[in-house]
C-alpha cells in the first residue's frame, strides 16, 4: 500500500524572496505554466498583498493555470485574506495560505503579541479566509522553536476552523533531520483533530539540512506535504530543493512508499528556467540539475557505467530531462519549428506579433552561431520578456578596443527613455569599460556586488550568460544578459539591473 506525497513548489513566492530574484509577471507565468507541466500539485503564486505587480502575477497565474492548485500567500489579517481571495477568483482550484508567528521570540519582538492575542488573531483568520475558499493553509511561523504546548493549542484551534493543511516551518533552519521528524509525529499525535488535515513540512537550508529535514519530516512525522522550490531557491541558503525531494521520493520508493504526481522529464527544463530568468547560476555540482551530475570523469567509474549503468548511477539522467533534445534549430529552421519549440519548453508568447520579434531575434542568433540549443532559446525570451515589461534602458550597440600594454576602451550607445544615448570611457579591461561608459551618462549610483559569467550550452561557439548584481539604497536587483560576446552580455546585464532599479514595485517580505 502506497500513499500520495503532495509537491507544494513556492519557487514563485519564497523562492523569489532571494535578494535579486524578483520576476516580471510574464516571467512568473512562464514558470507557473513549467509547473504545471512538471504536475506540481500546488504552484504558491506570491504574495497578493504585498504589492500590486504580485496581485497581478497571483491574478495572471490563477487564470491560466487550470492543471495546479494556485495559492497565493498571507498574513492572518483580514486585509491580506481578502486581497489573496480577490487575485485566486480565476483559479479552478484555489488555496490560501495564511501565517502568523508562534515562538516566544517573534511574538515578543516582532509582533509585541501575547499567546492569547496571536491565538485569536489565528483562528478569526483561519475562519475568515475559509469563508472565502475552501482550501486554506494555516503556517505558524518559526513553529518549529515554538513552544509545543502553545503550538498543539493553536494547531487544534485552526483545524477547528477549517485549515485543511498544517504547515509546519523551520523558518531559521535550526532543525536537524530526527528531531525535526519526531517534532511532526509528536504534534500529530497530541493535537485531538491531527487527523482533519493533510500535515506539510517546510524547511530552509541554513544548515545545509532542508531536503533531510523534510524527508525526516515526511518519514518520521507522517507529513504528506512537502514545500520547496526549483534549485532550492530561497532568501539566505535557499529553501528545500524540490528535484532533490521528488528524486529521493521516486530512487528510494522502496522506503518511503509514497506515489507522487510529478513527471520528473520536466526537471531540467525547469531548472534551466527559473536559474536565466533569476540569474541564479546552478552550481556544476548540484544534485540532479547540476552539469556534473551525471558526469563520470573517474575511469573506473566510467568503465563502471559503460558495463552496466546501475553500477554507478542510481537513476537515469534522460528520466529528470537531460538527454532529450540537445541540439534544436539552426539557421535554416523555420518560423513553425521555432514556434513549435517554444511550446516544448513551456514558453507562451501572447500575440503573433511577440513571436515575429522572437524569430527575428532567433535568426539574428542564428547567423552568429550554427547551432541553437534550448537554452539560447530560453535566454533569449527571457531577454525579450525583461525588455518588453520594463524596458527604461535597452542596448544597441557596442564597440570595444582591447590590446596588451594599452588600456582597454569601449564605446557604447543605448536608450534611456527613448532617447538614443552615445558614452565612452576606458577601464581595467573591455567590460569595466563597457560598464563605466553606461553608469557615466546614467549615474545610478549603485553598488555592483556580483559579476558573474556562465557558458550557456558548451563549446567556445556558447553564448556567454552575464549576471549583475546591483545594489542601491538597500534595494537588491539581478540583471541577466545572454549575447555570443561577453563584453555585449555584460553590457545587457547590466542595463537589465539598472531597468530593475528603475522599476520602484514595493515588495514586502514574508517567511514562513
Amino acid at each position: 500500500m502506497t500513499d500520495k506525497l503532495i509537491i507544494f513548489d513556492t519557487t514563485l513566492r519564497d523562492g523569489e524572496q532571494s535578494p535579486g530574484a524578483s520576476m516580471t509577471k510574464d516571467e512568473k507565468l512562464r514558470i507557473a505554466r513549467q509547473l504545471e507541466r512538471l504536475r506540481v500539485d500546488v504552484i504558491e503564486a506570491g504574495f497578493a498583498a504585498s504589492s500590486n505587480g504580485d496581485f497581478e502575477a497571483v491574478q495572471l497565474i490563477a487564470n491560466h493555470i487550470k492543471d495546479s492548485t494556485i495559492c497565493s500567500l498571507s498574513r492572518a489579517n483580514d486585509r491580506d485574506i481578502a486581497r489573496a481571495a480577490e487575485a485566486l477568483k480565476g483559479a479552478n482550484s484555489a488555496r490560501i495560505h495564511t501565517f502568523i508567528a508562534t515562538s516566544a521570540l517573534h511574538m515578543e519582538k516582532k509582533l509585541r503579541m501575547t499567546p492569547e492575542e496571536v491565538l485569536e488573531q489565528a483562528k478569526l483568520s483561519v475562519r475568515f479566509a475559509r469563508n472565502l475558499v475552501g482550501d486554506v493553509e494555516f503556517s505558524p511561523e518559526d513553529g518549529y522553536r515554538s513552544d509545543v504546548d502553545f503550538l498543539c493549542r493553536v494547531l487544534e484551534a485552526v483545524i477547528n476552523e477549517g485549515a485543511t493543511t498544517l504547515n509546519i516551518p523551520d523558518t531559521v533552519g535550526y532543525a536537524v533531520p530526527e528531531l525535526y521528524g519526531n517534532f511532526i509525529k509528536t504534534l500529530r499525535e497530541r493535537v485531538p483533530n491531527s487527523d482533519k488535515a493533510i500535515w506539510s513540512v517546510h524547511c530552509h537550508n541554513d544548515l545545509g539540512m532542508a531536503v533531510a529535514n523534510s524527508l525526516a519530516g515526511v518519514k518520521i512525522g507522517g507529513a504528506r506535504q512537502v514545500e520547496c522550490t526549483i534549485n532550492g531557491l530561497g532568501e539566505r541558503a535557499g529553501n528545500c530543493s524540490l528535484e532533490e525531494v521528488v528524486m529521493a521520493v521516486r530512487t528510494r520508493r522502496d522506503y518511503f512508499g509514497l506515489d507522487l504526481n510529478i513527471d520528473p522529464v520536466h526537471i531540467v527544463a525547469a531548472s534551466r528556467m527559473v536559474s536565466q530568468t533569476t540569474g541564479f547560476v546552478v552550481q556544476p555540482n548540484k544534485a540532479v540539475v547540476g552539469a556534473n551530475a551525471f558526469a563520470h570523469a573517474s575511469g573506473i567509474h566510467q568503465d563502471g557505467v559503460l558495463k552496466a549503468r546501475d553500477t554507478y548511477e542510481i537513476m537515469r539522467a534522460e528520466d529528470v530531462g537531460w538527454s532529450a533534445n540537445k541540439i534544436v534549430l539552426g539557421k535554416l529552421s523555420g518560423r513553425n519549428a521555432f514556434k513549435q519549440r517554444l511550446q516544448d519548453l513551456g514558453v507562451s508568447l501572447d500575440s503573433e506579433q511577440e513571436i515575429n520579434h522572437a524569430f527575428t531575434k532567433f535568426k539574428e542568433l542564428a547567423d552568429r552561431k550554427s547551432e541553437i540549443f534550448d537554452e539560447d532559446i530560453l535566454a533569449l525570451v527571457s531577454e525579450e520578456s525583461v525588455a518588453a515589461d520594463q524596458e527604461a534602458f535597452a542596448f544597441v550597440s557596442l564597440s570595444q578596443r582591447s590590446e596588451t600594454g594599452e588600456k582597454p576602451f569601449a564605446s557604447i550607445v543605448f536608450t534611456a527613455h527613448g532617447q538614443e544615448i552615445a558614452s565612452e570611457s576606458e577601464g581595467n579591461g573591455p567590460v569595466d569599460a563597457s560598464l563605466k561608459a553606461i553608469e557615466a551618462r546614467v549615474k545610478s549610483g549603485a553598488e555592483m556586488v556580483l559579476y558573474s559569467v556562465n557558458a550557456i550550452s558548451d563549446s567556445t561557439e556558447s553564448q556567454g550568460e552575464v549576471t549583475v548584481r546591483l545594489q542601491n539604497s538597500g534595494r537588491v536587483v539581478n540583471g541577466v544578459g545572454a549575447d555570443p560576446d561577453i563584453v555585449v552580455a555584460s553590457a545587457k546585464a547590466y542595463l537589465s539591473a539598472l531597468n530593475k532599479l528603475h522599476s520602484k514595485a514595493d515588495r514586502v517580505a514574508a517567511q514562513g
